[in-house]
Parts: structure tokens; sequence; C-alpha cells
């Protein structure tokens, strides 16, 4: 699908910000997201690849792009956290993330405050995917 993706990380690191300056993150987020909603309107598909790990985040974008009239799309992956860690540590080796390295600690922090989506909230999206691995949703 034709689309623009608008990742947080990358436009931090592009901006020449920390990636843990959480005043900035937010700032940006709140860009982001008024960016995606114009370009919404102008009918174009547009990707929100970060976080919103909480269902108040996930609700706020659904309902926003739905007002104006888009289609939404949730695509998660559900993991154990061992092979996020993994997974991490593998990105980090690369030098592709070149922030702070992302301890197993923070892991584990970020694990306790992430709420996991409900088939009932799932269910709200249009084309619902819940998928073990990424091969899961490019299959579909």
């Amino acid at each position: 699908m034709p689309a623009i993706r608008l990742n947080k990380d990358d436009w931090v690191h592009a901006l020449g910000h920390d990636v843990w300056d959480d005043a900035f993150r937010v700032r940006l987020e709140a860009r982001l997201w008024a960016l995606a909603q114009e370009m919404l309107a102008h009918g174009n598909n547009v990707i929100l690849e970060w976080g919103h790990w909480a269902r108040a985040e996930r609700d706020e974008k659904r309902l926003g792009a739905r007002m104006l009239a888009a289609g939404v799309e949730l695509h998660y992956l559900d993991l154990p956290l061992e092979e996020l860690i993994a997974r991490v540590e593998r990105r980090q080796a690369t030098g592709e993330w070149s922030a702070s390295p992302i301890t197993r600690a923070h892991m584990e922090q970020w694990a306790r405050t992430f709420e996991p989506p409900t088939e009932e909230e799932i269910a709200l999206f249009d084309k619902p995917v819940a998928a073990r691995d990424s091969s899961d949703i490019y299959e579909r």
C-alpha cells in the first residue's frame, strides 16, 4: 500500500536530538500526529510507527483518523519479552541504533507499562491484525 511512514525515532535522529529527551519526544509526537492528520485529510495513507503503548493513545489516533473519514488499521506484534530484547540487542550490535543503549532493565520496565490491545480493542479497527511476528503481517 502506498503510504507515508512517520517514524519518531528517525525524526529525532534526523533533527539531531537525543531519543531519551522525553520533553522533545512528546512535542515531536504531537507535531507528527498533526502532520498525519493533515495528510489523512488530503487522502494520503499514513503509517504512525512509534509506541502507542497505552489504549488511550491508540483510541486518540483511531478516533482522530475516523473524524477525517480515514480507515484505521492496528498492526500489533505479540512477541515474548525475550524476543524483543534479542531484537534490540541485534539492532544495537549493527550500529543501526546510535543512541545510548537500550538495556534489559529498560525493556523489563517498559513491558510492565505497556497495555496490550485486547480482542475487543482490536475489533474496533479496520482489518485488525495481531501477529506473532512481522512475517505474519506481511503475508496478509
